[in-house]
């Protein structure tokens, strides 16, 4: 779910631990994969996808947003908000257990979204990593149930704990099948401030749950 960024102020790099745990979660182990229900949350169309860069960059992405505003000093995310889905949800911060995989925010409360503590804070220079529950297993929709719906330039407000509001843009909307999941692509570093809030998503059925994951890519725009 998350990467296992530094909180300094260089721009982090992709480890190893980082490669395990980003594993752990296509796997499906950190976020609920089989839940009972009948429909399916909202996935991300063709057109949410990063633009390619052409001629010899096509293999890379170019972001939709550019930061307009420096990054801000670390500070932990304390509320977290997404006004095109209506997501209006408190922040947990989430660490790894034991096997290295992230733990997943409680599944009592479906409405919280999860934070990885070891990594970068929203608004600092790096990638910050935010995830949560699509539903859970007893059909309860989750946080990021509708997080399929989002598109390119939609908001994402985060409130901090030094009273600054991390204000993101939305560069793309991506959905990966787990075998197929870029982990560099959505954990490495940056030398900008970027989010990324993930869930699961793709095909589904009763007996695998979810086979694969949503992921929003956003980049720091403004700061209130």
């Amino acid at each position: 779910m998350a990467p296992g960024h530094s909180t300094d102020s260089s721009p982090p790099s992709l480890v190893p631990s980082v490669r395990v745990l980003a594993w752990t979660l296509v796997a499906g182990i950190v976020l609920v994969t089989s839940a009972l229900h009948d429909g399916k949350p909202p996935q991300p169309s063709e057109g949410q996808a990063f633009s390619p860069l052409p001629g010899p960059m096509a293999h890379r992405s170019a972001p939709a947003a550019e930061s307009a505003v420096p990054p801000l000093p670390p500070a932990e995310p304390l509320w977290l908000r997404i006004p095109a889905i209506h997501v209006d949800a408190p922040v947990t911060k989430l660490r790894l257990d034991a096997s290295g995989a992230l733990r997943p925010p409680p599944a009592d409360r479906p409405n919280l979204a999860g934070w990885y503590g070891g990594g970068t804070t929203p608004g600092s220079v790096g990638t910050a990593v935010t995830a949560g529950h699509v539903d859970l297993r007893t059909g309860i929709p989750g946080v990021f149930y509708d997080l399929g719906a989002v598109t390119k330039g939609n908001s994402i407000e985060i409130d901090r704990a030094d009273r600054r509001t991390a204000v993101f843009t939305v560069d793309a909307v991506e959905v990966y099948d787990k075998e197929r999941f870029p982990s560099e692509k959505v954990y490495g570093g940056s030398g900008r401030a970027e989010l990324r809030v993930i869930t699961c998503g793709g095909g589904y059925t009763k007996r695998t749950g979810y086979q694969g994951n949503v992921v929003v890519y956003a980049t720091l725009t403004a700061v209130r």
